[in-house]
């Protein structure tokens, strides 16, 4: 497997006084994933799922714990085969070509799709500065020092953080609040310019203030990229996406998508009883 840092590559940047800037995005992504099934091993926690997720929304994946949704978005930057015991069939298309196509580099699909996980990983002890570079880092992306500064305050913004912290972008990142740290995170994501942004439940360690701030955040990044969303919260998933995509494990058989589809309708007149009673809080 290739190392994420071992192959690096500009990003596009132009100087625009006092601080630079990113060239305009490229244009947004759709991702199209075709019979996905997986494995850890022998036991099988996915069968044949195929999802559309339209370029410049949000999908929402919803469903009960152990449906397999997590792994579903693992699949969908190529982290399931960060695991010895994983195996998979099928295909995931970024604008119509599969990111695990043979020459493929694992490099190429981490930076047009980023992550954000459940729990804000900041690195506690490097600056706030230093955590949004080390989204470069990672991934090998190498930036001119000159245009840094503004590549950071960019991402900050874009992640909603900017105001909050410009006066203490040398504190270290461990010091923010809990909601702080996760739109930190976010903004590391932001920094390598990824078409498609994947969120594990973003929210789930949040208070209610900290998760209202990230919807909003999410809401204004959907014009910007293509985002896909695990929660777990079905006020929150009727609030930030446009359509939605409902998993489910039945007695110990594989993960499958039931229904999907705009979100108004997955909530207002779902097609299968299984999503009304989940979507109602009748069972999961």
């Amino acid at each position: 497997m290739t190392s994420p840092i071992a192959e690096t590559a500009e990003i596009p940047i132009f100087v625009d006084a006092p601080h630079a800037a990113a060239e305009p995005p490229a244009p947004l992504a759709e991702l199209d994933a075709r019979s996905i099934s997986a494995w850890f091993g022998e036991r099988k926690v996915l069968d044949r799922v195929s999802l559309r997720m339209p370029a410049g929304q949000v999908t929402a994946l919803i469903g009960p714990s152990g449906c397999g949704k997590s792994t579903f978005l693992r699949i969908l930057n190529r982290m399931h085969e960060l695991v010895a015991s994983a195996k998979l069939a099928g295909e995931v298309n970024l604008d119509g070509e599969d990111i695990y196509a043979a020459g493929r580099r694992l490099t190429d699909a981490r930076k047009a799709i980023g992550m954000v996980f459940q729990k804000p990983n900041p690195f506690p002890a490097m600056s706030i500065y230093d955590n949004v570079v080390a989204g470069l880092k990672l991934t090998g992306v190498r930036v001119p020092r000159a245009v840094r500064d503004g590549l950071v305050e960019e991402s900050l913004t874009r992640a909603g953080l900017w105001r909050e912290v410009q006066d203490r972008l040398s504190s270290p990142g461990g010091a923010l609040s809990g909601g702080q740290q996760q739109r930190l995170c976010i903004a590391r994501s932001l920094a390598v310019r990824p078409r498609v942004l994947l969120m594990d439940e973003p929210c789930s360690a949040l208070d209610p203030t900290s998760t209202r701030v990230i919807e909003q955040t999410i809401a204004e990044l959907a014009s910007q990229v293509t985002i896909v969303i695990v929660t777990h919260n079905m006020q929150q998933a009727a609030r930030v996406s446009n359509s939605c995509a409902f998993f489910l494990a039945e007695q110990g058989t594989p993960g499958v998508i039931v229904e999907h589809g705009p979100t108004e309708l997955i909530f207002g007149s779902p097609q299968d009883q299984r999503t009304a009673d989940y979507v109602h809080g009748r069972f999961g």
